[in-house]
């Protein structure tokens, strides 16, 4: 039987073979690497080759303590070079204060220590309470000034008389670690403010272009809401101490601080606008849809000028094309604005809470894309000559809590002085060093946004450096002979320690390692094997570090409700600030001191939900009436001499009134408080609604009509009073009209 014929063959394909990435491709990712991974290796690299120039400066000078410029070093150092200087220029400047102070504490009281103990002791506390209340490179001067301070001071508890030449060796040591980080910085892969201010910029605007093109769409959620605002509080505070630092870099940077601190100012501002727009928009979606539907068109015209723009950092040619989008819509927006009015006048002629809730939400609007007009034209004008740029004085305006800062600074003194009391009734022979580092811990604490958590990351790097240490000191430097292989063998720890400080949630185990590392096992120019002072030494330090923890958890821990009860009288106050505070400037120093209210109340409620939550009522709250009340004013002021503008005028006067009543209730938020203030406003509204009916020659004009921008800042104090979720929501039920407020 023969065979079946075989099946023919089909032909077989050619399989591309696995090719490498394009040249392109790795470029791109060369790029991507070197923003990112490569920008932290660089500053490792730069990390290790300061260390190494200034550890050879320091044996080769055969200064008295190496260690001393090595922690210097790794304290200065930083990513960008201008945070370098800075941080240089106030290190001195605290050092100097420091050991001025030591030295005038030591010529005093050399006879008696326990004197000499208690002068330092307030020193330390005062500068730590400056410490806690600047969160700028101030606060690094204050920190410096007390730490310096105990580096000569304490040792000199001992033996006053060597206090002077311990001094300027200190100085010396640590001018010679501010130079040698400072030179590496500058000349080797320098990476600018300039850079870095610009991406955060882009950055900013560009999250908050995605959050407002959500809002004005009613897709943006409450909670969300909530934590971008937040967010960006927090992002203006990094900004400012970004911008505080270029003008130590360069002078294209140093000319245009105030450009950069208005554009801060602009994105507060446009940022405290939409929220003010939100808010209203939120509350409208509650009630009957006639005003969300005629103010429609105009807010889905602005979202649609955003969406250009959004899903990715904008770039220059981007931001122009929406700032000459927004400059051509502006008529168009004023016709979908006027279009939305007789739409709503045909649908609900007779409500006139409509009619006011309508114009509110459109004046809101209208300013808004104005601001953000301002804003982009003000970022397009940073690269412009400073003699072409507009002058601008705005500058941010933090508001630090004065009784957090000051029970830091009582915290940090009853430390030092319980452990230095100690130290001299026991005559510890590492006394000194555990008081010091209590010192320096307790300062460091009081800057950190989780003191505890700080604390103990600062035991665990402290741990760790010890076993290093104790390797390194007693198994490997017996063993070798020479600088490089002292480098090569120091390397490993200073490369984790260089790594840790990068990462923000670690930076407390790489300071902790870094700084007790070089202090207690960099051999010094006559190295000394002692296993007993080593032990006795690290010992200290994990002292320190456990007392400090304590301290923090019980002795007047930051996060209490006395302090909660604080920081809820600050936020009330801002509205005071509104009412009362002279115009010029107003804004800016309102919006950067809320923000920097708002940042605290973020670090101090972490872990107390309701707690938080209520803080944030407040704070929202007060940013809505305070921009009302600012506008309300700015408003007024630029009225013309007209007959019926005068200040003796009706609504004027009720207006005066109602700033009186809501600095009664800002200051004793309660029913009856509240109802004054409500009946205020809804006087001072139907006032401002007569005089512009029968006085104002453009009644019906709402562009040309300042009594109806007038009576719509007005409505916005009413709506947010009267809001659900507001914290006076509680005492509404029992609020009535008052009778008539004479005052």
């Amino acid at each position: 039987m023969p065979l079946a014929s075989p099946l023919p063959l089909r032909p077989t394909r050619s399989v591309p073979r696995q090719r490498w990435p394009s040249l392109n491709a790795w470029r791109r990712a060369g790029r991507e690497w070197a923003r990112t991974d490569g920008q932290t290796w660089a500053f490792i690299a730069k990390a290790l080759l300061a260390a190494a120039l200034a550890l050879w400066l320091a044996y080769r000078l055969e200064l008295p303590q190496p260690s001393t410029v090595l922690v210097t070093v790794f304290i200065v150092l930083q990513p960008q070079s201008g945070q370098v200087l800075a941080k240089s220029f106030y290190r001195i400047l605290g050092s100097l204060a420091g050991l001025s102070f030591t030295v005038a504490a030591i010529a005093l009281f050399a006879q008696e220590r326990v004197l000499l103990l208690g002068a330092l002791v307030l020193w330390i506390g005062y500068c730590t309470r400056g410490a806690a209340r600047y969160r700028d490179f101030r606060s690094y001067a204050f920190l410096l000034a007390g730490y310096t301070a105990c580096l000569v001071g304490l040792p000199a508890v001992a033996q006053p008389q060597g206090a002077f030449l311990q001094a300027v060796w200190r100085l010396l040591e640590i001018a010679l670690g501010i130079c040698c980080a400072g030179v590496v910085s500058v000349a080797i892969l320098p990476q600018t403010t300039r850079g870095v201010l610009r991406r955060t910029l882009a950055q900013r605007l560009r999250d908050f272009l995605a959050m407002a093109h959500d809002g004005l769409l009613g897709r943006l959620e409450a909670e969300r809401f909530a934590a971008l605002s937040a967010r960006f509080a927090a992002d203006s505070v990094g900004f400012e101490s970004l911008r505080s630092a270029s003008v130590f870099e360069e002078p294209y940077l140093r000319r245009r601080s105030g450009r950069l601190a208005a554009l801060g100012n602009r994105l507060m501002l446009l940022n405290t606008r939409f929220h003010a727009l939100y808010q209203l928009l939120a509350r409208l979606a509650e009630r009957p849809p006639a005003v969300r539907q005629a103010l429609a068109p105009a807010l889905e015209l602005i979202a649609a000028a955003l969406a250009p723009s959004l899903g990715r950092l904008p770039e220059e040619r981007d931001l122009r094309r929406l700032n000459e989008r927004l400059a051509a819509e502006r008529e168009t927006l004023m016709a979908a604005i006027r279009a939305g009015r007789q739409q709503l006048a045909r649908t609900a002629p007779a409500a006139e809470v409509d009619r006011l809730d309508y114009d509110t939400a459109a004046e809101l609007l209208y300013r808004f894309a104005e601001d953000l007009h301002l804003l982009l034209n003000t970022q397009l004008e940073l690269d412009l000559p400073t003699s072409t740029a507009p002058k601008t004085r705005e500058t941010f305006t933090p508001l630090a809590s004065r009784a957090v800062a000051w029970m830091a600074g009582v915290r940090s003194a009853l430390v030092v002085l319980g452990v230095g009391l100690f130290w001299i009734e026991t005559a510890w022979p590492s006394g000194a060093a555990c008081t010091l580092a209590a010192a320096l811990i307790s300062a460091l604490a009081s800057t950190s946004a989780d003191p505890r958590r700080y604390c103990l990351q600062l035991a665990g790097g402290t741990l760790v450096g010890a076993l290093a240490g104790g390797l390194l000191q007693f198994q490997v430097l017996p063993w070798i002979d020479g600088f490089a292989l002292l480098l090569l063998v120091l390397a490993p720890v200073f490369t984790a320690g260089a790594w840790l400080i990068t990462r923000p949630r670690l930076a407390g185990y790489g300071t902790g390692l870094m700084v007790w590392f070089c202090s207690a096992a960099l051999p010094g120019n006559l190295p000394r094997y002692d296993a007993d002072l080593f032990c006795n030494t690290y010992l200290a330090y994990l002292v320190a570090c456990g007392v400090a923890v304590v301290a923090v958890s019980v002795l007047l821990p930051p996060s209490q409700p006395w302090v909660w009860r604080r920081l809820e009288a600050a936020l009330r106050e801002r509205l005071v600030h509104a009412i009362g505070a002279p115009l010029a400037g107003l804004s800016g120093r309102f919006d950067s001191g809320l923000r920097d209210l708002l940042n605290q109340v973020q670090v101090l409620t972490v872990g107390q939900p309701v707690v938080q939550r209520q803080l944030l009522r407040w704070t929202f709250l007060s940013l809505e009436l305070g921009h009302a009340i600012i506008e309300l004013r700015l408003e007024q002021a630029a009225l013309p001499p007209l007959p019926w503008y005068r200040e003796q005028r009706a609504w004027r006067l009720a207006i005066r009134a109602l700033g009186r009543a809501l600095v009664r209730l800002a200051r004793q938020p309660d029913a009856a408080n509240l109802a004054r203030a409500l009946g205020a406003v809804d006087q001072a509204i139907l006032l401002a609604h007569q005089a512009q009916r029968h006085l104002e020659p453009t009644p019906g004009d709402f562009d040309r009509s300042p009594l109806r921008r007038i009576a719509s800042y007005l409505h916005v104090i009413r709506t947010s009073l009267l809001a659900p979720d507001s914290p006076l929501a509680g005492y509404l039920p029992q609020a009535r009209p008052p009778a008539r407020d004479e005052g």
